[in-house]
């Protein structure tokens, strides 16, 4: 068995997820909450990993990755690339937000029609042009 499958299904499951994330929708106060709770994870992880570093050697060779150093970029790519995603995501959202609210903006501060505009629309409605005729 290739010592470094283990690390290549996490590594492969991740970017599933990642893919799924795209598909789902992106608002809600669950969503929130899981990534809150990821963060608070994130950060324990790495206080662990600093206070003690022969436990990311030991957890890299279990996943068959050669050196702890080697498993700290891994997840360092998967995290980026999943905030790169998270992030488009979001960015189109916003750009969908601000599209609505300058379109209801338009229409709340469009000018009136004037009463000559609306005289004008009358005339031509009746056929007549208001100039002599030759």
């Amino acid at each position: 068995m290739d010592n470094q499958l283990i690390i290549k299904i996490i590594l492969i499951a991740l970017f599933v997820a990642f893919g799924i994330a795209l598909i789902l929708p992106a608002v809600g106060a669950r969503r929130l909450a899981i990534r809150r709770i990821l963060l608070l994870l994130a950060t324990i992880a790495a206080v662990v990993a600093i206070a003690f570093p022969e436990l990311v050697n030991s957890l890299a060779n279990l996943v068959g990755v050669g050196r702890g150093t080697d498993l700290v970029l891994y997840v360092l790519v998967v995290v980026f690339i999943g905030n790169s995603i998270s992030n488009s995501i979001r960015h189109r959202q916003l750009e969908r937000e601000v599209t609505q609210l300058a379109r209801r903006v338009a229409i709340a501060s469009a000018p009136a029609p004037t009463d000559r505009a609306i005289d004008a629309d009358r005339t031509e409605g009746d056929g007549s042009t208001g100039a002599a005729a030759s």
